[in-house]
């Protein structure tokens, strides 16, 4: 019995045939081509133009809030009681537009001290609150 050594005589086919598939993208292709031109927009709204090199308004001034480790606050280096505190939020959030509340809380604060400040905050409607923290010791 002579065995054949060369080639695939009777094996099955090792090479994919890519005609077909190169033909349905082509299709697809051609269908893309023609439909995207229709998917603009039907109703024509005149948009406004943004340049951002103009600035809107002066920039505000941000509210300082210090907190010290026993809970007394200095808005602006300044003593304020809870209740100053509530009314100068409340001032501060209806301005437009409102200033940013920065918050320096010594390290060894109590997280209540500043749980309480931020939800006061929020209660008067501020949305700007950042905190300050100082880089690696």
């Amino acid at each position: 019995m002579a065995m054949s050594t060369g080639g695939n005589a009777g094996g099955p086919m090792s090479e994919i045939n890519v005609t077909p598939l190169v033909d349905v993208m082509l299709v697809l292709l051609i269908i893309f081509m023609i439909t995207a031109p229709l998917m603009s927009h039907r109703i024509t709204v005149a948009l406004p133009t943004a340049n951002p090199k103009v600035a809107d308004s002066e920039p505000v001034e941000p509210m300082d809030l210090a907190v010290k480790a026993d809970g007394t606050m200095y808005l602006s280096d300044v003593e304020v009681t809870e209740a100053e505190l509530k009314a100068q939020f409340a001032v501060a959030a209806a301005k437009a537009p409102q200033p940013e509340l920065q918050i320096r809380a010594d390290k060894t604060t109590e997280y209540k001290i500043v749980k309480k400040v931020l939800g006061d905050a929020k209660d008067q409607g501020m949305v700007h609150v950042g905190f300050i923290t100082t880089g690696k010791e």
